[in-house]
């Protein structure tokens, strides 16, 4: 007997939001400052629109757990497609990683304690190993975290937006005052252009809706909805808390703070009794802590479909393709905790003896953005060519001539490469290459790993 599907519309919905709604990125966003709402409004007709219309189809089209690993594959072959599922997969547990750090942050700033190393140890790795354990059920089993998840979020960053927006007409003080239009413009200098990779960041992870595609009962028709309504959901839920930060910290404190830190110093503006402010700010903290279990729960049947596609057909070595009795690649997620507990252990150590242990952290980070969006880069040019050479019927086409295709095609692309190279070469001065050596060294060694695996993959016919 079929079993039921157990993922419906609206899980769709909240899965896009949960997916595409980074929390902790907010505050690098508000990092931007005013030019912010520049690039918002820029970057979301530029490249949030075509990447969710584009998404859209593909996903409705062509309805396979392997996601954008099979869209690639079916335009330019294994190899591309082999490219694809290294960046995809390795930024993964870079950002787990990531993560559990984030988090025991947020447990020392919330309680106002400072963490020994075994507690260190404890949390960031049971963090490490929950989520990654989580990652071997279907989507279906554990779309109640993901949904709870994705309401957490929407209500800590809709109440960060409202908060500030209060505060702002209440008391008329903004840490970022606008007294012009100018200053809502940006420095169109190479330090402002670098900030595109921290939006476009913040787009990424519709397709991973489309690998949901076996627990949906109209795939076709329900992705394209979920993936617009999510999106234009998602674009609200950034603004609003960013604006918030935006109101409460200057763009220096923004950049070391978070979100917690933004609904303190609001609620002290408005002269909230301590007590109850702390009450809040754990409150929130600890639903911080929730959403970003949330965020891993939800990439990861998509990445793991991913690595598991690529190792069928020789791409990532074959125990990516393991799968349990849930037919979840469960070795693929359990390989995720793995590495990412060596980053954690890593980074732990190297913390015990060296003060630069949080610029290395954030190589990671950094590390991960950057693979992150460089498997995303063939994309748009597969979707031009599916469109050109694979007659499939459409359930969902993105609309316009031939013309805009190509607008639709490769205004995204040159977005997704100017990222990539701002985000390691910066404003190309020495100082800025020599900081960021570490990173570009460790992309040049994943870019040697990625063609060694592409050069195994036999070619098809």
């Amino acid at each position: 007997m079929e079993k039921k599907k157990k993922f419906k519309l609206v899980d769709a919905i909240l899965a896009t939001v949960c997916i595409t709604l980074v929390a902790e990125s907010v505050a690098p966003t508000a990092a931007i400052g005013n030019s912010q709402y520049f690039w918002w409004i820029l970057l979301i007709i530029a490249f949030c629109l075509p990447y969710g219309l584009i998404t859209a189809e593909l996903g409705s089209t062509f309805d396979s757990e392997g996601g954008m690993y099979d869209w690639v594959k079916k335009a330019f072959g294994k190899k591309w497609a082999a490219r694809v599922a290294w960046n995809y997969w390795i930024n993964f547990p870079l950002w787990i990683a990531s993560l559990a750090v984030a988090v025991t942050d947020v447990v020392a700033g919330i309680f106002e304690i400072e963490l020994s190393l075994v507690w260190l140890l404890v949390l960031q790795l049971g963090y490490t190993w929950l989520v990654s354990i989580l990652g071997t059920q279907r989507i279906g089993e554990s779309k109640w975290i993901v949904n709870i998840g994705t309401f957490f979020k929407i209500a800590f960053m809709v109440g960060l937006g409202a908060l500030g927006i209060y505060v702002f007409f209440k008391t008329g003080e903004s840490a970022n005052p606008i007294a012009s239009v100018s200053d809502l413009l940006p420095t169109m200098d190479l330090i402002g252009l670098s900030f595109i990779s921290v939006i476009i960041f913040n787009f990424l992870g519709f397709e991973v809706v489309a690998t949901y595609t076996d627990d949906m009962e109209n795939p076709k028709k329900e992705i394209p909805k979920a993936l617009i309504i999510g999106g234009a959901l998602m674009a609200l839920f950034y603004i609003l808390p960013a604006t918030g930060i935006n109101i409460a910290m200057t763009t220096e404190q923004a950049e070391a703070a978070g979100i917690t830190d933004a609904f303190a110093i609001l609620l002290t503006n408005l002269g909230v009794n301590a007590d109850l402010i702390r009450i809040i700010v754990i409150a929130v903290g600890l639903m911080f802590i929730y959403t970003m279990v949330a965020n891993i729960v939800s990439w990861s049947f998509g990445v793991n479909s991913v690595a598991k596609y690529s190792a069928e057909d020789g791409g990532l070595p074959k125990v990516f393709a393991k799968e349990n009795k849930q037919q979840v690649p469960y070795m693929a997620s359990i390989l995720n905790g793995v590495v990412a507990t060596v980053i954690v252990v890593v980074g732990i150590i190297l913390g015990e003896v060296s003060e630069s242990a949080s610029n290395l952290f954030w190589t990671f980070f950094s590390f991960s953005l950057v693979t992150l969006l460089i498997s995303y880069i063939p994309l748009f040019p597969a979707f031009l060519k599916l469109r050109k050479t694979d007659n499939t019927e459409r359930a969902y086409k993105v609309p316009g001539n031939g013309f805009v295709l190509q607008l639709v095609t490769w205004i995204p692309f040159i977005f997704l490469v100017l990222s990539v190279i701002f985000t390691l070469f910066g404003d190309f001065t020495k100082e800025y290459i020599d900081a960021n050596m570490p990173l570009i060294i460790g992309v040049v060694v994943s870019f040697v790993i990625q063609e060694i695996l592409a050069a195994r993959v036999k070619k098809e016919g």
